[in-house]
């Protein structure tokens, strides 16, 4: 692990390989290890940074107001790297798409896992799963509410925890309460988002795009990659993965890894 300054924050990360650059982006209930089994894989051909987004991880979290995309910016100029490929999951995949909107010279593809993306509304329906699941957690027992979470996100709506790793739980759950912690502390801090939202300006992204989600993931989650492939000229929509929920890439790297290998050639 590295710590660097961006924008006033010392942000850790890892540095692997040579080549061109992936800058791999973490969901929000994870950290930088979640790409654990992409890292050896992608290394052999790229150069491969996994970074610890503001407050999350090993990264900190100084009180003054940061846009998360700025920092991918930043960390790019730190590292001496005109351009790199942005591979994200859930939220690393909307930091993704917002760097590429705000920076869109910095990009040269996106590859989108799972994907959150700026101002998109979550439905009823999700809503209703999440009470169905998981229902009502102590916001303040962050080891009650990782459970929850990781219920609905990395097990899924269709599936039951008993038909999932549990060592894969075991390790979400874990990730999932430093990141709870980070979500708390950045609720206090003024974090810039796009205006207009992202949600509203999928048309303009002008790099190579590709779109994956877990067949186990929350339907919201799907339909929205279906939307990106639809909106985004030129972006390439693989079938959903199947015995996968949120956490794609960290449970099904057999699938992923040559899917990203493929594309980042």
């Amino acid at each position: 692990m590295t710590k660097i300054e961006i924008n006033g924050a010392n942000l850790a990360y890892d540095d692997t390989g040579s080549g061109s650059p992936v800058v791999l982006l973490h969901a929000g209930i994870a950290d930088r290890r979640m790409w654990r089994e992409q890292v050896p894989a992608i290394a052999a051909r790229h150069r491969v940074i996994t970074v610890d987004l503001r407050g999350y991880g090993d990264s900190e979290l100084p009180p003054d107001p940061f846009a998360h995309h700025d920092d991918v910016v930043g960390l790019l100029d730190a590292l001496d790297l005109p351009r790199a490929a942005l591979v994200g999951c859930s939220f690393g995949g909307a930091v993704a798409v917002d760097t590429a909107l705000a920076h869109p010279g910095r990009v040269r593809a996106l590859a989108l896992l799972g994907t959150a993306i700026g101002g998109h509304e979550w439905s009823e329906e999700a809503n209703d799963l999440w009470d169905d699941l998981v229902g009502e957690t102590d916001p303040e027992d962050f080891a009650a509410s990782a459970a929850g979470e990781v219920r609905f996100w990395v097990v899924g709506p269709g599936r039951r925890p008993e038909e999932v790793d549990p060592a894969l739980i075991r390790f979400a759950e874990e990730m999932d309460r430093r990141a709870l912690t980070a979500e708390l502390a950045l609720s206090a801090v003024d974090v810039t988002e796009l205006d207009p939202p992202a949600i509203e300006r999928l048309g303009e992204l002008r790099v190579p795009v590709l779109v994956a989600a877990g067949a186990a993931d929350v339907p919201d989650i799907r339909r929205l990659a279906d939307r990106i492939a639809a909106e985004v000229p030129g972006a390439v929509r693989l079938p959903d993965v199947p015995d996968a929920g949120h956490l794609l890439p960290l449970e099904r790297p057999d699938a992923v890894n040559p899917a990203l290998l493929d594309f980042l050639s």
